[in-house]
């Protein structure tokens, strides 16, 4: 019942395996039947014992034989066979669970992030996306062999809930002397990003159907994450003076804001905002979250003041390297209490247990040695004149007469107001059919009715951003 095909690629005892395994899955050999000794069935096909023997082996270890020294080599007792009907289609797996934040978000997620699919994209006006070029990642890549060698076996244990402690150790640092935040390095948890951050404080400090307050327009990850927390998202408006703090609901256990340079809208969080914003927190003892995410790219005068120096106890500071440096090192930190930290590791320790090893030891050697400094001066420096670059553009293509155009010296996105309700979307379908990428303002709204484009320049050169805009004015002004 068994043969072998010579010109088959196939090793022969695994042939003979598959043949075996066959015959017992088909019910053709039977529960109990004693199988043919290996030394007769290797003469029968004509190889060696010690290839029936493999065949053997590998059938017991399976479970699909049992063997004794008097009942010989026999087909397992306790093989229960599946009959399957002629035809008959594959068995359907278990029924999925109904999860309709994340159906409905995760494509809005992308459709943020990368905008609409095109074969070919020449500029790209990204707001999401740093720069990053081939001397950032020489540096990077001799960092990254430096401190892979440098690493010892115990680092690659299971490490701290809190995160590598070298790093945080220079985060701390770094927190201090360009920030003025003076925290210890148990108030310091390292995450992957923002959405992993954002998740665990849900989790951690906040609890189902709680109230949450969020900028309207403002960050999409962060209304969708809490709103899959099973949150009660409310949506505040945004002016030129950033949150308007009067509209937040005093049962809000959360607000959820960007003050040195608003995400979208790309206002600063005036200083009676920010101190009624503390206030508000201070008296209805809840949290705020503050994004820090591209304050470092302000091109007059130094970074604003944190909240989290005037309220730490309130704040929980998030910072991220994906602007700063690549979203592809997935690092970043949480800046809180002692207290809430500690509680934020907790479930960390649970869930994430850490973030990876190598990557945060590549980011400590890349602080330590200076690197990261030099490079947060160079890039400030390209932002700046793409900055400068991108807003005469606008003026000098009459853009600037017809729509608003947000002119804060900070970050490294501009936003091009339209009128409330305005189809944004036309002029993005038309210039993604010319090679050029812009991001409409609505994917960032929940109930705002503001619309625009949001034109990020950190990845496009200065020659470039004339050539896009000059087409951006093409599409809007013959209208």
């Amino acid at each position: 019942m068994l043969h072998i095909n010579r010109d088959d690629p196939k090793p022969i005892w695994q042939q003979l395996l598959d043949q075996v395994i066959s015959h017992i899955s088909n019910g053709n050999w039977p529960q109990g039947e004693q199988l043919i000794p290996s030394r007769e069935l290797a003469q029968q096909l004509g190889v060696s014992r010690s290839t029936v023997q493999l065949v053997y082996e590998e059938l017991l270890a399976r479970g699909y034989i049992v063997t004794s020294r008097r009942g010989g080599t026999r087909v397992t007792s306790c093989w229960n066979r599946a009959v399957a009907e002629p035809n008959q289609a594959e068995a359907e797996g278990p029924l999925l669970p109904s999860l309709p934040y994340i159906n409905s978000y995760a494509d809005q997620l992308k459709e943020w992030l990368k905008g609409e699919e095109a074969q070919e994209v020449r500029i790209d006006f990204s707001p999401h996306e740093p720069y990053v070029d081939t001397v950032f990642q020489k540096i990077w890549r001799q960092t990254f062999q430096r401190a892979s060698s440098q690493l010892s076996p115990a680092d690659w244990a299971y490490g701290d809930s809190y995160g590598f402690l070298p790093l945080r150790e220079q985060i701390k640092r770094y927190l201090s002397l360009e920030r003025g935040i003076h925290v210890q390095t148990d108030q310091i948890l390292l995450t992957s990003g923002a959405n992993h951050s954002i998740n665990l404080i849900a989790q951690a400090l906040l609890s189902a159907q709680d109230t949450v307050s969020v900028e309207d327009p403002g960050f999409p990850a962060a209304w969708m994450v809490m709103k899959y927390r099973h949150l009660h998202v409310v949506p505040i408006p945004v002016d030129e003076h950033g949150l308007v703090v009067d509209l937040i609901p005093p049962e809000s256990k959360l607000t959820f804001v960007t003050p040195s340079h608003q995400c979208a809208v790309g206002a600063v969080l005036s200083e009676p905002r920010r101190q009624q914003l503390v206030h508000m927190a201070m008296k209805n003892r809840s949290w705020i979250i503050e994004d820090d995410y591209d304050s470092e790219y302000r091109y007059r005068g130094d970074p604003l003041p944190t909240l989290f120096s005037q309220a730490p106890n309130h704040t929980l500071y998030m910072l991220s390297f994906s602007k700063m440096i690549a979203p592809g090192i997935r690092l970043s930190a949480l800046v809180g209490s002692q207290e809430a930290i500690a509680q934020l590791a907790q479930v960390q320790e649970l869930i994430y247990r850490h973030v990876p090893i190598m990557e945060a030891a590549t980011l400590t050697r890349f602080i330590e040695l200076g690197h990261f400094m030099r490079h947060m001066r160079r890039v400030r420096n390209v932002y700046r004149r793409r900055h400068e670059t991108l807003t005469k553009a606008i003026i000098d293509s009459g853009l600037a007469k017809r729509f608003t155009l947000s002119e804060v010296d900070t970050g490294s996105h501009i936003l091009l107001e339209a009128e409330p309700l305005f189809d944004e979307t036309i002029a993005v379908t038309q210039l993604l059919q010319r090679g050029i990428r812009v991001y409409p303002l609505g994917p960032y709204c929940m109930e705002s009715t503001r619309r625009g484009w949001v034109l990020g320049f950190a990845k496009v050169e200065e020659e470039l951003i004339e050539e896009g805009i000059a087409q951006l004015a093409d599409v809007l002004l013959r209208t």
